[in-house]
């Protein structure tokens, strides 16, 4: 047998740490760390209990760029290695060198200005679009086919067809949630429903016994800023996020429930372990205030809850979830007022709980996953948030409770929606008309 150099050198080094490399297009050297199994999934499939953000302005973004954005005080540049970590006792080690870019793009299918997705447990892919129309995509070979039944929507501005999740128990009830906008006279608010769903042959299917289970309230004028996003914990409660309705006030008014994160049971009723439960009415179902437009939610690997919200101009945040806790909209923020009209910011405020991360300029943020796939191995326990006006991917790490901007990754459109694929493949969906489905591989 032939020992080349380098296995003859690891042999004679082996209690002094000879390292195991790894070269995969150099590009960010790290030793990841061994993360945690998750602390609950979405029927398997996903890492997101999501299942498990306004939307951005119309008007031209930024070019992307491969770095993010610096914000006050100034980060080191995105793309810059972070300090080598090593880990373990005595023999190899793993260096682990990510690619650059660490991803592929394959388009799968197209969609019309689609919003929301969630993975079916055979992997095919439920697709909210926001006229109304909830798709089935067939991944494998990129059939797209329709579910109906589906509620009527007020479509129009920011409002229209929302989430899309499961329930966790759908192997056996069959149960999706989704979330829409309806119209009463002039006045609009988000509804959450939940109904059955019926797969018929090929790539079609029905909803039935469909039953409302929470709405906003009060309902307001104006098309903006619904939030509607939806998620299950490893309870089986049920998480909505409830945006201010771009009415600022009522973010702090337990009267009505805008403005709010809402923990239900999986039938909308509240627990009665919610912190202002005692209270009764709205207020009941309550976890957290002072929320602006909430758009993304994840559970980490420790079971802590993450959301992002879109600021005013500037002001972008990623917050912890923590119970009873006020997030301070429209008292404070990192923005300020469209126009230039300034905001207090959180640290004048220290009763009102701050981001973790935040940015100015804004990204825009929709759409969030924590990464707990093995196909990308160096992802394992990051976030990565879709990015509307930076058209982005935008890659967060976290060390315990901090959390700070890793990677930006130009995308050349507008993000509406990340999702984990039942393989660890990360899917993506472009914002808007002939928006594309996206799945991103390790290259090679």
């Amino acid at each position: 047998m032939r020992l080349s150099l380098t296995a003859l050198a690891c042999s004679a080094l082996l209690l002094t740490a000879c390292d195991d490399v790894i070269v995969e297009n150099p590009a960010v050297e790290y030793t990841p760390e061994t993360a945690p199994a998750a602390a609950a999934t979405r029927l398997a499939v996903s890492p997101r209990i999501r299942a498990q953000p306004a939307d951005a302005p119309a008007a031209p973004a930024a070019p992307a760029a491969p770095a993010a954005a610096p914000r006050t005080p100034a980060r080191a540049p995105a793309l810059a290695a972070e300090p080598q970590r090593v880990t373990g006792g005595p023999g190899p080690r793993r260096r682990v060198v990510e690619p650059d870019p660490p991803f592929v793009s394959t388009p799968v299918a197209t969609l019309n200005e689609p919003w929301a997705m969630a993975f079916l447990p055979d992997g095919r892919l439920l697709v909210t679009e926001k006229n109304g129309t909830l798709r089935l995509v067939n991944v494998a070979t990129g059939q797209v086919g329709t579910i109906t039944g589906v509620p009527r929507v007020a479509y129009g501005g920011q409002g229209g067809l929302g989430d899309v999740i499961l329930h966790p128990q759908f192997a056996s009830n069959r149960r999706i949630y989704l979330s829409y906008v309806e119209q009463s006279g002039a006045i609009y608010g988000a509804v959450v429903v939940r109904a059955q769903l019926d797969l018929g042959s090929g790539n079609n299917g029905n909803l039935t016994g469909i039953t409302r289970i929470w709405e906003q309230a009060p309902k307001v004028s104006g098309q903006g800023h619904f939030s509607h996003r939806l998620a299950f914990d490893a309870n089986r409660k049920l998480w909505i996020t409830s945006g201010d309705r771009q009415k600022f006030d009522p973010a702090q008014d337990m009267g009505g429930n805008l403005g709010k994160l809402i923990r239900l049971n999986d039938d909308g009723t509240a627990p009665s372990d919610n912190p202002f439960y005692a209270q009764g009415g709205n207020a009941a179902q309550v976890w957290t205030l002072g929320h602006r437009n909430p758009l993304g939610i994840a559970f980490d690997a420790e079971g802590r809850l993450w959301s992002h919200e879109m600021g005013p101009e500037g002001g972008d945040e990623l917050n912890l979830i923590l119970r009873g806790r006020n997030y301070g909209w429209p008292l404070v923020s990192e923005g300020n007022h469209y126009g230039g009209g300034p905001i207090p910011r959180h640290s004048t405020r220290p009763d009102f709980e701050a981001p973790k991360e935040w940015w100015t300029p804004v990204i825009a943020p929709a759409g969030m996953i924590i990464y707990s796939g093995n196909l990308f191995r160096t992802f394992r326990g990051d976030a990565f948030i879709g990015g509307l006006a930076s058209q982005a991917l935008v890659r967060v790490r976290f060390n315990g409770t901090s959390a700070s901007e890793y990677r930006r990754y130009g995308m050349g459109r507008r993000i509406r929606d990340v999702e984990q694929g039942p393989d660890g493949a990360i899917w993506l969906l472009e914002d808007g008309g002939n928006g594309r489905l996206l799945k991103l591989t390790p290259p090679g």
